[in-house]
């Protein structure tokens, strides 16, 4: 087997790794998905219960989907830097140095040069974040609009800001709270820990929200397609004429713009929390 051959077999295994991973979430959801009636907003569901000693562990679409997303991202990163060269000469490596190259501009604007390390942190947080929304157009549950999972993003990011506020010692950080007069204590300490909890739920909230919208739309149209066009002969009163169109519109917003969005926010969130949390320079 030349080289050459061996090449192709690594780009379709790659490609297999982001592909498979959302048909496999996809006929799991399927075939575990009870039939329903109607409308229904419901969070994820749960796919198996493992019992534990304290409380009951459960595997739930989203941390199925979470898992699927990333396993994807990882055959895309595979992917677009298998076969690399000093000099670009093939599509997909340009657009890997340019992802790198818009990341790292990021970084250095909105965080300053000697935080430059962190931009394969902040690269991944903007891509698990964004396709775990745009999962909702394959009609999966997005773990975005779960808050179980964006509380453990943003936890890990409290966890990094108060790792590079101590870098500047213990008794600064303390004295910090009582600034600037001591009758502030509370609330700068309610201020501190409402870091990840305004994080968490400014994305979980947005992406829920179209979600539940987008529903409520989609419901909607099929009820007032029944009124509007059910005395059609045959099958064409049953077909919802009006969900033509419509949904996909919303979805360009809900699922694609907003998706979007709230993955830059989060992400610039976290490079502003921790770059102004570090102390300054010598």
């Amino acid at each position: 087997m030349n080289e050459k051959t061996k090449a192709r077999l690594l780009d379709i295994l790659y490609l297999a790794m982001i592909i498979l991973p959302f048909v496999a979430a996809i006929a799991l959801k399927v075939c575990l998905k009870p039939v329903e009636e109607g409308i229904s907003i419901t969070g994820a569901m749960v796919y198996l219960t493992i019992p534990m000693p304290l409380q009951n562990l459960y595997i739930t679409e989203s941390q199925v989907n979470s898992l699927a997303v990333m396993i994807a991202l990882l055959g895309l990163c595979l992917y677009l830097t298998h076969g690399i060269k000093v000099v670009s000469d093939s599509k997909r490596q340009i657009l890997a140095e340019w992802i790198v190259e818009k990341v790292n501009d990021l970084v250095a604007d909105n965080m300053g040069k000697r935080f430059m390390g962190f931009a394969p942190f902040v690269c991944a947080i903007l891509g698990l974040s964004a396709f775990s929304s745009l999962s909702s157009l394959l009609g999966l549950f997005p773990p975005t609009s779960d808050m179980n999972i964006v509380a453990g993003w943003a936890i890990l990011v409290f966890i990094l800001i108060t790792h590079y506020k101590l870098k500047g010692g213990l008794w600064p950080y303390i004295k910090g709270f009582f600034e600037p007069i001591p009758v502030f204590m509370p609330f700068n300490v309610i201020g501190e820990f409402a870091t990840p909890v305004s994080m968490s739920f400014r994305h979980y909230g947005n992406v829920l929200s179209g979600v539940v919208i987008a529903t409520l739309v989609h419901y909607a149209l099929g009820n007032l397609s029944h009124m509007i066009l059910g005395w059609l002969p045959g099958f064409l009163g049953n077909i919802p004429w009006l969900r033509v169109g419509i949904p996909a519109v919303l979805s360009l917003y809900f699922d694609i713009f907003s998706g979007c969005m709230q993955a830059f926010i989060f992400a610039m969130l976290t490079m502003l929390y921790i770059a102004t949390g570090a102390p300054e320079e010598e």
